[in-house]
């Protein structure tokens, strides 16, 4: 585990995690490499984009500290390209000729940071901290998205429907109209629901669903 260097005792402590540094500039590539890695991050360094596509990326929470003027793409492009693939690492920002739209463009397109070169080490340090935290709580939402999908190809094409009604607050009796069943079979499979949803009220279940993201409501 890995403490965040601005706070006291009792600072929260992130994950293992990497930081990907990508600029043609060998020596700022080593300085940021030196900082990083006093306050024990691991860092990985390219000086291309196409160097860093090369790379293999660790299963942990990460950030990507990316010079805008770069050989080939540059690195709001890579940032544009980043956007429609299925890489969803934050983004921090340095240039040493930045300008609002340039910064405008950037953070419109979710990067974390906009850094002007020559910036503060702990400017640097406070911008991959967040980008980190913000990696973070998105592997640990998507881990629960993925858990809660399992749970959710464990029900019956009878139970998805009945839970789809629940979510769209038909009472029993409604949904047993809609689906010309009883109402007590109707209670019998949102109990069902329910259980393997891991869910203990309604309004958990209607939450769990809404998660699902699902198409349609009876689906």
């Amino acid at each position: 585990m890995i403490k965040d260097p601005r706070a006291g005792q009792g600072a929260k402590s992130v994950p293992e995690s990497t930081v990907y540094i990508v600029d043609d500039d060998a020596d700022l590539r080593e300085a940021l490499s030196n900082l990083l890695r006093s306050v024990g991050l691991p860092v990985k360094m390219f000086g291309s984009a196409a160097e860093f596509l090369e790379a293999d990326l660790v299963a942990a929470p990460s950030c990507l500290v990316l010079d805008i003027r770069l050989p080939g793409v540059s690195g709001l492009d890579f940032q544009t390209q980043m956007g429609k693939s299925a890489m969803r690492m934050p983004i921090v920002f340095m240039t040493g000729h930045a300008d609002i739209p340039m910064s405008v463009r950037a953070m419109k397109a979710g990067a974390v940071d906009f850094l002007t070169k020559p910036f503060r080490d702990q400017d640097m340090l406070d911008a991959v901290y967040s980008a980190l935290e913000v990696d973070r709580k998105r592997r640990e939402e998507e881990q629960s998205s993925a858990g809660l999908h399992q749970l959710y190809e464990s029900l019956t094409s009878r139970e998805r429907e009945v839970m789809g009604y629940v979510a769209k607050g038909l009472m029993n009796k409604q949904i047993a109209g809609e689906l010309g069943l009883s109402e007590i079979t109707v209670k019998i499979h949102r109990g069902n629901v329910m259980r393997k949803m891991e869910v203990r009220s309604v309004a958990d279940l209607v939450r769990a669903y809404e998660k699902l993201e699902l198409p349609n409501a009876t689906e």
